[in-house]
């Protein structure tokens, strides 16, 4: 247990979220509305989904979840107003796109709230759109608790304080995954528990590289790159061109490199085959296995987000890349004085470079390029980037964090429990 996590009173096994006392169920059941949109956000959804039901049952009380989201939390047990897994974007020009389609979700989602007020209100990242819900909340079901679990990472680049005031404005309990985040909000005033990140239990199940490999039909002698370009589709356009001319350059420099490429969506299929096929690069396209094909991989070519502690954790070496719009790029760095130490999580939970991340200008085929071919060729760097994966892991906090978030969800089950802080 960290220091941190003991100051906020965090420590909470999944053993002792089994001997709470169980109440009589109630005849309505207890609604909970949740709030999120892309694929990192479907896929933490569900994982608190399957929590939220966990500890309920514990505490015999009949749950209801509706929410924004997609697939994923459909199936652990959510109904949907509105799938909202393909609507995200990085940036203002990026986000010109979604503006009528988000605008029309979010008065539907107002409507149904107004008519069908939930018990509480569970926001996952997705910053604007939650902002606005969050807004909604505030001016007209006051009475209703908030919980922001995974708040927006205005703890890493806040161009202003206004931004973080906002997120705090809206929210009863805020649940950090990061030790740094719980820090940079409880100091601004934030009602905090740090609970861990999620991806610590998902990773619970992951395969190892030999069933990885048997699963996926890979030989053992096969050196296999995973290219994983896009969650959004601004990457697709953005990030896709750079990392398959990367790959061009490695497989001219180590012909027996094979490609596997895991789609986050299958929407994205079309635009990714049609890309390989202009740059003549061969890659095996899969959908549904991701973990499988980081686990069954020497290397991994990845954009920025949440896949890149997805396979810090898995100890298979990365380069993290990330591009936008030029014009955004110039706004961000010349008019807001945007500035952030790292992008990717790994170097965020470290605040170190333990894995090669290039940004925007720096991110060129050749520099992308060099980075993988010193991480295939030189056993070296590997084995201390698999070293700095293992010191990473230590600061994420002990398992059954989904149980800890939900647990500590259900505790402000009335507006009473909120006013004096919940030890855990």
């Amino acid at each position: 247990m960290t220091e941190l996590g003991t100051e906020l009173g965090t420590e909470l096994s999944t053993e002792q979220s089994r001997n709470i006392t169980p109440e009589p169920a109630d005849s309505a059941p207890y609604r909970i509305f949740i709030s999120t949109g892309e694929v990192s956000g479907d896929l933490q959804g569900a994982l608190l989904i399957e929590a939220l039901y966990r500890q309920a049952a514990y505490q015999n009380l009949s749950l209801e979840i509706v929410g924004m989201g997609g697939d994923r939390m459909a199936k652990a047990g959510a109904t949907l107003l509105a799938d909202t897994s393909a609507i995200g974007s990085i940036g203002i020009f990026e986000s010109f796109p979604y503006i009528w389609k988000t605008r029309s979700i979010q008065q539907q989602v107002k409507r149904f709230l107004q008519q069908h007020p939930p018990d509480l209100v569970v926001m996952i990242d997705y910053f604007a759109p939650n902002l606005s819900i969050g807004r909604f909340i505030r001016k007209h079901l006051s009475h209703i608790p908030t919980v922001y679990y995974i708040a927006p990472q205005e703890w890493v680049w806040s161009a202003t304080p206004r931004n973080t005031q906002g997120i705090l404005e809206i929210t009863d309990r805020l649940l950090a995954i990061f030790p740094a985040e719980a820090t940079y909000y409880q100091e601004r005033g934030g009602h905090v528990t740090w609970v861990g990140h999620p991806l610590i239990d998902r990773m619970q199940a992951t395969p190892d590289r030999d069933s990885a490999r048997q699963f996926l039909g890979i030989k053992a002698d096969e050196l296999v790159v995973a290219l994983i370009p896009a969650s959004r589709q601004q990457e697709v356009k953005y990030i896709l061109p750079v990392m398959l001319a990367a790959a061009q350059q490695i497989q001219a420099q180590m012909p027996q490199v094979r490609f596997w490429m895991p789609l986050s969506l299958e929407q994205y299929r079309v635009a990714i085959e049609a890309a390989l096929q202009q740059t003549g690069l061969s890659a095996t396209l899969t959908t549904g296995d991701s973990q499988q094909v980081i686990a069954a991989a020497d290397l991994v070519l990845a954009k920025s987000g949440t896949v890149n502690l997805e396979t810090a954790l898995m100890e298979v070496p990365q380069v993290v890349m990330y591009r936008v719009n030029p014009v955004t790029a110039w706004v961000a760095e010349h008019l807001l004085k945007f500035s952030a130490p790292f992008v990717s999580p790994p170097n965020l939970v470290m605040m170190q470079p333990i894995v090669p991340e290039f940004l925007q200008h720096t991110a060129t085929p050749e520099a992308i390029a060099q980075a993988a071919l010193e991480l295939l060729q030189q056993p070296e760097k590997r084995q201390q980037m698999q070293a700095d994966y293992q010191q990473m892991r230590l600061k994420l906090g002990e398992s059954g964090v989904c149980d800890r978030a939900a647990q500590a969800i259900l505790d402000l089950r009335t507006r009473s429990k909120i006013q004096k802080p919940v030890t855990l």
